[in-house]
């Protein structure tokens, strides 16, 4: 129960001395509800319908004055006084409902404001070892059942000040009734625990069915175009019913649970009632005034034990989701990368700028720390600015992780980065980060225009700059020709261009940044020979003015590359220049480019 505490500091941190306010405006609420049954009995011995002793009640006192006055006058008074009650505590009450949506949907805010950035300053390591589906299930469906177990527990909260106000005032009128009844209505909750219990499994599988449900849907969407292509529709129709089916089963579960605790509860409630009943007229010998208000204040209390017991059920069904979103929390706390101004200083810090040189010193980094083999082993390089370093090798030798590292995103087991002999840190990340341009294999484009991608690297840039920065990706000719220019929506993840499209208009984004930094993973792998050469002219253009970094498996598009860098097995094999490389007929570079190209070096 412990993630309960955790949440509870949380909402007492986020609403304060609001907190005191609401439980202050609960019990007036529940005193007034309290005086207005107190009333029932004056009312109706005033009237004169039905003869009643309200001088046997123990407020009697309070209502000598009415036997002074003509009956029409006195009922009149009674009658006003409590129709003021009502509108009091009405008005009252919608006040509190109003404050408590404030409180709960306000932290609601809080708690996804808070999750969300705890989620931006994790690093990538972290991202690494989870499922995106899991994380955004965390966002999504569980962080709403959290917001729904809030509500939950203000709703107790506010059922069980109303309820010991009531009792307080049961006592007032007879000890020995209400500790009848307030001992069969503990008996009642106590006996709940088994269904309590039963509730918080059933959460727990409804968190793990979610994560499921969400994770093959999000694998879906992401893979339709396998899907369609190998004929899979039928296959993942099958994992549909068998998911849905349990969904469903589940559903169903829970329905039987609440319906039989429902169906006990009541079935038990009418038995106690009829025995308290009994009980009170032939053992405790009560006054018929006494108990018909220890009969219209339980007749009250009874629905609030029941709705204590129901939302101790829903409340215990939404614990898992508590504890599932404060371990994301603290995943998240315990990987994060930069203190906590990351976000409120991210604009104002600077750049790296012109430096000398990026190094590596005996760089050691392995995913799994029970692997013998490192995935890079001892790399020392220096990576001079305003020059074109190429990172070239076979597929998994290492050449991703090292740009990773290079970016900060990925921290070495052993060894340092430098930047101009100073190792890189929590203190200057994030302004390499901001230096930096980077240029996937597989380039994402958000769901928006074409002029929305671009600007989200930079809001400030100017039309005439996002037409130069697409005249430098050789991208500007098809966007032109695009239904709306630059106003066009591109899909999810560009899904209306082409791959070759794509790259461009990521490309273009990433000049528009102005970098003093450009890092471009395989980013023209997908264009054709012609648009290739016009970006390698670009970039050529480039040199002396920024740090350009270029993974390439097409050695052809590197030979202006001031020096290459060869990996192999996480190792740097060799190291200088192209023709230099080339020439080395036994060294792998040159065997690489033979198979490529064809030719003899």
């Amino acid at each position: 129960m412990k993630f309960n505490v955790y949440f509870l500091k949380q909402l007492y941190s986020f609403a304060g001395k609001r907190i005191y306010t609401l439980i202050l405006g609960m019990v007036l609420v529940s005193m007034l509800d309290g005086l207005g049954i107190v009333l029932i009995i004056p009312m109706i011995s005033a009237s004169g319908i039905v003869s009643i002793n309200s001088k046997s009640t123990p407020i009697s006192g309070l209502f000598e004055f009415q036997e002074t006055l003509p009956k029409t006058l006195g009922l009149s008074i009674i009658l006003g006084v409590y129709i003021l009650l009502v509108i009091g505590q009405n008005l009252l009450q919608r006040s509190i409902n109003i404050s408590n949506a404030k409180v709960q949907q306000g932290f609601f805010r809080h708690l996804r404001l808070s999750t969300y950035r705890l989620l931006l300053q994790a690093n990538w390591e972290f991202f690494l070892k989870r499922r995106k589906s899991n994380l955004i299930n965390s966002l999504t469906s569980e962080l709403a059942r959290v917001n729904s177990g809030i509500f939950l527990f203000l709703q107790l909260l506010s059922t069980f000040i109303f309820t010991m106000i009531q009792i307080s005032i049961a006592f007032f009128f007879s000890v020995k009734m209400t500790l009848f009844v307030l001992v069969c209505g503990l008996g009642l909750v106590y006996c709940s625990r088994k269904f309590i219990k039963r509730a918080k499994n059933l959460g727990s599988k409804t968190n793990d069915l979610a994560q499921s449900y969400l994770a093959g849907i999000t694998d879906h969407f992401n893979g339709i175009k396998e899907i369609k292509s190998n004929s899979l529709e039928e296959t993942r129709m099958a994992w549909f019913r068998l998911l849905t089916k349990k969904i469903f089963q589940e559903q169903i579960e829970y329905v039987q649970l609440r319906s039989s605790s429902q169906m006990i509860y009541q079935i038990t409630s009418a038995i106690l009632i009829s025995c308290f009943i009994f009980i009170s007229i032939k053992m405790f010998n009560a006054e018929p005034e006494q108990f018909l208000l220890i009969i219209l204040i339980f007749s009250r209390l009874w629905p609030r034990f029941t709705s204590i017991q129901s939302n101790l059920e829903q409340f215990a069904a939404t614990l898992p989701a508590f504890k599932a979103l404060e371990d994301l929390q603290k995943d998240c706390t315990e990987a994060k990368e930069l203190d906590n101004w990351y976000l409120e200083k991210y604009g104002a810090l600077g750049t790296v700028g012109m430096f000398q040189e990026l190094e590596c010193k005996k760089i050691y980094f392995r995913y799994n720390q029970n692997d013998p083999s490192y995935t890079l082993d001892d790399i020392n390089i220096k990576i001079p600015s305003n020059c074109m370093t190429a990172i070239v090798g076979r597929s998994g030798a290492g050449k991703s992780t090292l740009i990773d590292i290079l970016m900060g995103l990925l921290s070495p087991e052993r060894g340092m980065v430098h930047i101009d002999g100073n190792p890189l840190n929590s203190k200057n990340l994030l302004s390499l980060r901001q230096s930096i341009s980077y240029v996937s294999q597989d380039p994402f484009l958000f769901n928006t225009s074409v002029r929305e991608n671009l600007l989200m690297i930079n809001p400030d840039v100017s039309d005439e700059q996002i037409w130069g920065a697409l005249e430098f990706s050789a991208a500007a000719d098809f966007v032109r020709n695009l239904p709306k220019g630059l106003d066009t929506f591109i899909g999810d993840r560009g899904v209306k261009l082409s791959g070759g499209e794509r790259q461009r208009i990521v490309l273009a984004r990433a000049i528009l940044r102005k970098p003093s930094i450009l890092i471009l993973d395989e980013a023209t792998s997908a264009l054709d020979s012609e648009n290739e050469s016009k970006i390698q002219t670009a970039l050529e253009s480039l040199k002396g003015r920024m740090t350009i970094i270029v993974i390439a498996h097409r050695l052809s598009t590197i030979r202006n590359a001031d020096q290459v860098i060869v990996l192999d097995k996480g190792k740097v094999i060799q190291q200088g220049q192209f023709n230099q490389l080339a020439g080395e007929k036994k060294g792998m570079f040159s065997s690489l480019l033979r198979k490529q190209m064809g030719i003899s070096v």
